[in-house]
C-alpha cells in the first residue's frame, strides 16, 4: 500500500480526479499515522478524564481549534518563508523539504504533505503545554493531541483540494482555494493561512485579489534565486539543479 509513495514523484495534482485524490489521501502513511496518534491520546484523553470526572478536557479541545489558525500563520511566515533556514548547511535539507519543494512544484503531492519527522514534535510541543495548562492536567493535554492530529488530518486535505485541478462547489472551499493559490501563485508573503485567513486580516498579510499586489519575483524560489544559491549551494546541491522561477514542466520533474 505504502509502495506507491517511495521514491520519485508520486501523484500530480494538476492532473488527478477528486477521486483519484481521495485514494491517494486515504493511503498516505503520515495520514495514517496521525489518526492512530489521535486515536491513542483521544483514548488516554477518555480514561484519565474519566478518572477525574471533570469536563475541562473539552476545553484544551476548543483552545486547540482556536489556537490552530494563529500557530499555523506563525510558521508558516516566519519559520517556513523564512531565509535563515537554507543559508546554513545544517538546515537547508530541513528546508528544502518543509516548503521549498512545495513552491517549486505546487502540485507535487508527494511534498505537499508535512514530513511527520517535523510535523508531529511541532504539534506534541504546542498543544501539551496548552492542553496541561486549559484541560487540568495529562487529560487536557491528551485531548488536545488528539484534536491537533484530527485537525492536521483536515487540514492536509484541504491543502489538497486547493492544488487539485478540481473546481468545489462550495463558496467557502472556492474562496479559500483562491486565496491560497494567490499564495503560490502570485505574491508569497501573504495569504499565509489555509482554512482560515483571520489571521492574515489581523497581521495585514491578507489580500483578497491578485490586482491588489505586484506579482513577486520570488513567489516560486521563496527567495532562493539563482545568486542566492551561489552564495548558499546546498539547497541546490541536494536538489541537483538551480532553483526554478516557475513550476516545473511534465519531463523536467527532479
Amino acid at each position: 500500500m505504502y509502495g506507491r509513495w517511495r521514491g520519485g514523484r508520486s501523484f500530480d495534482l494538476g492532473r488527478m480526479t477528486l477521486g483519484e485524490l481521495v485514494g491517494a489521501y486515504a493511503t498516505h502513511p503520515a495520514i495514517h499515522l496521525y489518526l492512530l496518534l489521535a486515536i491513542l491520546s483521544g483514548g488516554v484523553a477518555l480514561a484519565w478524564g474519566m478518572q477525574a470526572a471533570t469536563p475541562r478536557p473539552l476545553l484544551a479541545v476548543l483552545a486547540t481549534l482556536l489556537a490552530y489558525p494563529l500557530a499555523w500563520y506563525l510558521i508558516h511566515r516566519f519559520i517556513l518563508h523564512s531565509r535563515f533556514l537554507y543559508r546554513s548547511p545544517l538546515t537547508a535539507a530541513l528546508w528544502k523539504r518543509i516548503h521549498f519543494d512545495h513552491h517549486q512544484d505546487p502540485h507535487r503531492l508527494d511534498v505537499l504533505f508535512g514530513s511527520p519527522l517535523t510535523t508531529v514534535p511541532t504539534v506534541l510541543a504546542i498543544l501539551v503545554p496548552l492542553g496541561w495548562l486549559v484541560g487540568g492536567g495529562p487529560a487536557g493535554a491528551a485531548a488536545a493531541i488528539c484534536a491537533g492530529f484530527l485537525i492536521t488530518c483536515v487540514y492536509e486535505f484541504c491543502h489538497c483540494i486547493q492544488h487539485l485541478n478540481f473546481r468545489p462547489k462550495s463558496r467557502l472551499f472556492r474562496r479559500m482555494k483562491e486565496l491560497h493559490l494567490a499564495h503560490h501563485f502570485h505574491d508569497e508573503a501573504g495569504n499565509y493561512g489555509i482554512t482560515s485567513f483571520v489571521v492574515d486580516r489581523a497581521f495585514g498579510t491578507y489580500y483578497a485579489e491578485a490586482r491588489q499586489r505586484v506579482r513577486s519575483p520570488h513567489v516560486f524560489n521563496l527567495g532562493y534565486d539563482r545568486a542566492e544559491a551561489t552564495r548558499f549551494p546546498w539547497v541546490a546541491q541536494l536538489t541537483g539543479a538551480p532553483p526554478r522561477d516557475r513550476p516545473a514542466r511534465p519531463g523536467e520533474w527532479a
